[in-house]
């Protein structure tokens, strides 16, 4: 019975210490109904977020391709419109993204933690300000839903990749 006992103390000891090293959050998803879901889960692999590019109308976020590493992701949304496209600098992450939505994403602003604030579309719609739960993560991939516009955007947050030669 002990044993038993000492055991069950090993494994919520081991249980804790598991929970307090997660450093993994999300947030989202921001935006209306509708569209097809995409995420970059696998994408994150590739290395960390060195490159975005955001196609823009009049009113809203047409598409979103995001470079991870040195490889970009597959593009998703519409294909009208501006496409606007930035690159972080060696070692710069994304920190913060807020924007607004309404049925449809409206606006996105990248803060980096070099101190850098990238805006992209209009400034209508319902707010949201997204930054990840845990201290010192920073932006991994990107998810949601899109048609021939942005639906939705999901935001997932973690470490910076430790073993990032090929960046």
């Amino acid at each position: 019975m002990l044993a038993i006992a000492v055991l069950a103390l090993l494994c919520a000891s081991a249980s804790a210490n598991a929970i307090q090293a997660r450093s993994s959050s999300y947030n989202g998803e921001y935006g209306g109904g509708g569209g097809q879901r995409f995420s970059h889960s696998g994408n994150q692999m590739d290395g960390p977020i060195t490159a975005i590019r955001v196609r823009v109308n009049r009113y809203y976020i047409v598409g979103l391709q995001v470079r991870y590493g040195k490889v970009w992701s597959d593009y998703v949304g519409g294909s009208q419109g501006d496409l606007e496209e930035i690159f972080l600098h060696p070692g710069e992450s994304v920190i913060q993204v807020s924007g607004k939505y309404k049925y449809y994403l409206r606006k996105l602003v990248f803060v980096t933690d070099k101190g850098r604030y990238l805006p992209f579309g209009k400034d209508t719609g319902t707010s949201f300000n997204a930054v990840p739960l845990h201290p010192n993560s920073v932006l991994r991939f990107i998810s949601g839903r899109s048609g021939s516009l942005i639906n939705a955007i999901g935001l997932h947050w973690d470490d910076y990749p430790s073993d990032c030669s090929s960046c």
